[in-house]
């Protein structure tokens, strides 16, 4: 008598590869960091973009220690239109009461016979009016960084601790914070005249320029 048949082997569930298929969480976690670098490479730029453009918007006049002028070209210690509007406005603040003391700012040049700073005290004794033992000349630094270190030393030395600073609109986050880095209590005043707001075209550009120049200080401590 034939014995009983064998039994069959319990079916296997079918491979349809879908296993195979499946996302490995190692491949949404790159992904989910490499979303997340995107977006800050993308608004912090924006960001700080739009703090610049508000910054250069605001006309900042607190009652201060002394007002700073940032450098500009000179020609044989003659200021150029963009330092002569800056030393205007330099100068309106100060008869306005909104400090006692102006210090002009930057050094010269290769080839130079006066330094920016040398050339805006000047023009303040001479043009404005401004008792020379009130106008402080720092004729140090050819970028705001530098500047702004030699700045600090000179509030240092008359135990000053805040500044309104005049320099054009788009400048104004940057020059703040270097300021502050170097022991200022810094606001911002800055002229309405120059190349930098000619055109929406030639703020746009200043705005980005400056916008890279305030991300590579405070990343690298770059000017």
């Amino acid at each position: 008598m034939p014995g009983p048949a064998p039994e069959d082997d319990a079916e296997e569930p079918a491979n349809d590869g879908r296993e195979g298929r499946r996302r490995s969480p190692w491949f949404t976690v790159p992904l989910s960091l490499v979303l997340g670098l995107l977006a800050v490479a993308v608004l912090t730029p924006l960001t700080v973009g739009g703090r610049v453009w508000y910054q250069g918007r605001q006309d900042e006049r607190p009652r201060s220690d002394a007002i700073i002028v940032l450098g500009a070209a000179q020609y044989n210690g003659v200021p150029s239109p963009t330092l002569r509007w800056r030393l205007q406005h330099a100068l309106n603040l100060y008869r306005d009461g909104v400090a006692p003391a102006i210090v002009t700012v930057g050094g010269k040049a290769p080839g130079d016979n006066y330094t920016e700073a040398g050339s805006g005290r000047a023009w303040l004794i001479r043009k404005g009016g401004v008792p020379a033992s009130k106008v402080f000349a720092v004729p140090e630094g050819r970028d705001t960084l530098e500047s702004m270190r030699a700045v600090g030393n000179e509030f240092d030395r008359h135990h000053w601790t805040s500044a309104v600073i005049v320099t054009d609109p788009w400048h104004g986050l940057r020059s703040k914070k270097m300021a502050e880095d170097n022991g200022i209590k810094a606001a911002a005043s800055p002229t309405r005249s120059g190349p930098s707001v000619q055109t929406r075209n030639t703020q746009f550009h200043y705005i980005v320029r400056e916008t890279g120049g305030y991300l590579a200080y405070v990343l690298w401590g770059e000017h």
